[in-house]
């Protein structure tokens, strides 16, 4: 099921063109449709979609399903992933404008 949401960022995904046998693949091949991912101006939201979604195949913002599956393991009390990696890159451009707003050793990853 597509939400309104995902109609949104999902036009301007680099691989909205690509095969999609090369978004789900297996194995080494991964390694491809990882590379499709590289440089997306949506890939935080495609990844937060999918983590919220429980979606589990395919490369979706750069991460396997496996390498999706490790995260929620390690993180169960997350309830929005978009919300979580939206706060992070928030934070993140935050920093890279104002970088004497943080004391060393901060973090956002937690």
């Amino acid at each position: 099921m597509v939400n309104n949401d995902q109609e949104t960022w999902g036009t301007q995904a680099v691989c909205r063109t690509a095969d999609s046998d090369e978004l789900f693949a297996v194995g080494a091949a991964q390694n491809r449709a990882k590379a499709i991912c590289t440089g997306c101006p949506v890939r935080t939201e495609c990844l937060a979609h999918a983590l919220d979604q429980r979606i589990e195949h395919g490369v979706w913002g750069g991460m396997t399903e496996r390498e999706r599956r490790a995260l929620l393991r390690r993180r169960p009390t997350v309830t929005s992933w978009r919300r979580l990696l939206e706060t992070a890159r928030a934070e993140h451009g935050r920093q890279a404008t104002d970088p004497g707003e943080l004391s060393e050793g901060s973090s956002v990853a937690g």
